[in-house]
């Protein structure tokens, strides 16, 4: 069995229609499929093309995907290119400019076709003779043709599909529609002889040209609407990629040339003038400047860079010019990271779809029933003419029941909640972890670098008698400059700022949760916990523990040292807790969150921490695998858990929440276990994700409630239910309006979601 690659259908290799491209071998189902690929120009390699770009999927479908724009071939739609970038406009505005052309020529020729049709109910008309005449009959023929059949085209094609790859769809119903009443129409003005009497006056049977025409127009009308409603919702990523600049300033032996953007290359210098964006990732080699990174971290206040410091792309400088080194390129730069993150994310199918997927599966064929059930109804029980009154009402129903409204209700809000979220540096990974926030019950936060600032500083040197301040803190802070902790950090930083000259450690290796071993200058040296000294047989710890407990109930950190086998002295350090921490704490219990922190601190300094922020629950001394471990005991309480942390110790217990939440500040293991990343590293961002959370998923419902209660009430009203009781039928032309406007209902109520309040 092979694919056809225009259609997606199933065909045997000895019955299909073969072509020769770039030495592989494709085969089509029909000559039209193979005539449209011969028409295409090659694709491109791979290897040619940037990543993610010119690949086109559907946003009903994301699991389909090609490298050249067409249409889905499960539900008709057009394909949207994946990844947004800066060349895409074009190949997106194609499809609308295409839709609005027919739009308008279709318009043009139906409103005479309308007025004709609609002669006879307007006194001074009815009078004259070619109103009613077959002169009437032929002009409205003549104008309706290329309507249904050029400006309607595309929806023929996209319904002849969807029958050949058995993927029944809107456009199935569509076509199936009108192609009846404009085949009955034609039929009865060329052989009126063929119908019954009944269905004959003077000679002439009724026509519903003007219904086919409307019903094309409407369609289109609503396929325009759509198509500029699905623009807006990549309006996040647009906006996005207009943070990076066009071109970079490359420094080159013989000046600087402006090269594209996408031509810069990994330890490319690159020159930033005045006012001028960070072209990409990369670090300062030359001068100094100041660089506004509201971006990142959603300040104003510009960041003070000079030779070694960290430059971000988007990111705008101020009145200093500096030449940076790139590091970080393309899709590998943070902002393409969010970009991407971002589109796939659009991308993503949330669990709640499932539901849509199911209905729209039996949906077409049920509503294919109906309509038959329908005809064969009203041709044996209606009113004279039967037949008439029979295909009238069967195209209503085919027409009114298109379910576009249901297949677009979740991708539509998924869109553009993500794409708001975005904006607020709230990156959402998937679908999935958008709909399961909605539902968390409790927030377990690690403390450094989640409530604090995970910058530590060195608050004092306490050493013991038997040696000298500046001698301790020299061996501490020369083994400790080998370790990655942040705490360790602020010592080696304490004694820098002291002018104290380190030395390197030997034999030094790490324990996780408990400290540092190495030799300095000769000298055994031993920095941690309590109880990982004691481990290590070092004896006589109560006398420091004593000294340490007012400096942990006051919030302080302290690390115990022990030098040549004794006890030698304590260092006391302080993360400062972020200044907008207990505003998030205060909005996550207003949300209805329990908050629980995790800790591997000592118990003393974790319980000053939580009553100054206001926590509900902590526990302290806990190591890595003990984080997993109680956030598997919350899940078996009935709680639904997100974690967030920031640092690589916190990524097992990320991956076990239901929703991992890494701080953008922290580490790219971390972002990668995580579900949500917050690219400010500020803990209000979780209360605007739950927020984003449940205003998706409650959009998401009114979508689906509304597409739902519209099929339900419209088949119903379409097939003829009312008229026994009061004598009304609904016309396919007021069939066509609502179905069109249903479409839009669901795309409207989604992009309230890019007004929302996070």
């Amino acid at each position: 069995m092979a694919i056809d690659p225009i259609c997606g259908m199933e065909i045997d290799e000895s019955s299909a229609l073969p072509v020769e491209r770039d030495g592989q071998t494709f085969y089509f189902c029909s000559a039209h499929c193979r005539q449209k690929f011969l028409s295409e120009p090659p694709t491109a390699k791979s290897e040619e093309k940037p990543h993610g770009k010119n690949i086109y999927t559907c946003p009903m479908h994301p699991e389909i995907e090609q490298d050249y724009p067409g249409d889905c071939p499960k539900c008709g739609m057009a394909l949207e290119p994946k990844i947004l970038t800066a060349g895409s406009d074009e190949e997106e505005n194609a499809e609308l400019d295409d839709m609005t052309r027919r739009l308008w020529i279709g318009a043009a020729l139906t409103f005479p076709v309308f007025v004709l049709a609609m002669a006879h109910m307007v006194p001074a008309l009815a009078r004259q003779s070619w109103a009613n005449g077959h002169i009437s009959r032929w002009l409205q023929f003549a104008l309706t043709t290329p309507v249904v059949l050029w400006a309607g085209g595309p929806f023929f094609r996209r319904g002849w599909r969807s029958i050949m790859t058995r993927h029944l769809n809107m456009f199935t119903l569509i076509a199936i529609g009108v192609g009846a009443a404009f085949i009955f129409s034609t039929v009865a003005m060329l052989k009126p002889e063929l119908f019954p009497y009944t269905m004959q006056h003077e000679g002439k049977v009724a026509i519903y040209f003007e219904a086919a025409a409307v019903i094309i127009v409407l369609v289109l009308l609503g396929q325009v609407l759509e198509l500029r409603a699905r623009s807006r919702t990549g309006s996040a990523i647009k906006a996005l990629l207009n943070l990076a600049p066009p071109t970079a300033r490359h420094v080159a032996e013989g000046g600087d040339q402006e090269v594209p953007l996408d031509q810069v290359k990994v330890d490319d210098l690159l020159r930033v003038v005045p006012g001028d964006k960070v072209p990409v990732d990369g670090v300062v080699v030359e001068g100094h400047s100041s660089v506004e990174e509201s971006m990142i971290s959603g300040e104003p206040l510009p960041v003070e860079k000079n030779v070694g410091d960290k430059v971000t792309g988007g990111t705008v400088n101020g009145a200093g010019s500096f030449i940076m080194r790139a590091e970080r390129v393309g899709n590998d730069t943070l902002l393409g990271q969010i970009v991407n993150m971002v589109a796939e994310a659009q991308r993503s199918r949330a669990p709640i779809q499932g539901l849509a997927d199911k209905v729209a599966g039996i949906f077409v064929p049920v509503v294919l029933a109906v309509s038959v059930l329908t005809f064969v109804i009203w041709l044996l029980l209606g009113p004279e003419p039967k037949l008439a009154h029979a295909i009238v009402n069967a195209v209503a129903v085919l027409i009114i029941a298109c379910p576009c409204a249901l297949g677009l209700a979740t991708p539509m809000s998924i869109m553009v909640g993500v794409g708001r979220g975005a904006q607020e540096g709230v990156l959402v990974k998937n679908a999935e972890a958008l709909e399961r926030l909605e539902k968390i019950t409790t927030l377990v936060v690690d403390k450094t670098g989640t409530l604090t600032e995970g910058k530590p500083k060195l608050m004092d040197v306490l050493p013991g008698d038997s040696i000298d301040a500046k001698e301790f803190l020299r061996l501490a802070a020369s083994l400790e400059q080998s370790s990655e902790h942040p705490l360790a950090a602020a010592i080696v930083q304490g004694a820098k700022e002291q002018g104290i000259v380190l030395e390197p450690a030997k034999d030094f290796s790490s324990v996780t949760g408990g400290g540092v071993i190495g030799t300095v200058a000769g000298r055994a040296v031993m920095i941690g916990k309590p109880d990982f000294l004691r481990n290590e047989k070092i004896t006589g710890l109560e006398q420091l523990e004593a000294s340490a407990v007012k400096l942990q109930e006051d919030g302080k950190t302290v690390m115990f040292v022990a030098i040549d086998g004794k006890p030698a002295g304590i260092l006391p350090v302080a993360d400062p807790i972020k200044a907008t921490t207990i505003e998030a704490i205060r909005e996550l219990h207003e949300l209805g969150l329990e908050l629980v922190m995790l800790t591997g601190d000592n118990r003393r300094t974790a319980d000053a921490v939580a009553r100054q922020i206001g926590l509900d629950a902590v526990e302290a001394e806990i190591e890595p695998a003990g984080k997993v471990a109680h956030v598997k005991k919350l899940h078996e309480e009935g709680k639904h858990v997100a974690m967030a942390g920031d640092g690589i110790n916190d990524a097992p217990a990320l991956s076990e929440a239901e929703v991992g939440i890494a701080m953008g500040t922290g580490t790219d293991v971390a972002m990668q276990s995580a579900g949500i990343t917050l690219v400010r590293g500020d803990l209000r961002g979780i209360a605007k994700a739950i927020r984003l959370s449940r205003a998706t998923m409650r959009n998401i419902r009114q979508n689906l409630f509304f597409a739902f209660l519209y099929n339900a009430l419209g088949i119903p009203v379409a097939a003829g239910v009312l008229y026994p009781f009061f004598g009304l039928l609904l016309s396919p032309i007021i069939a066509g309006s609502a179905m069109s406007l249903s479409s839009v209902s669901v795309i409207s109520n989604a992009l309230r979601l890019r007004n929302l309040k996070l």
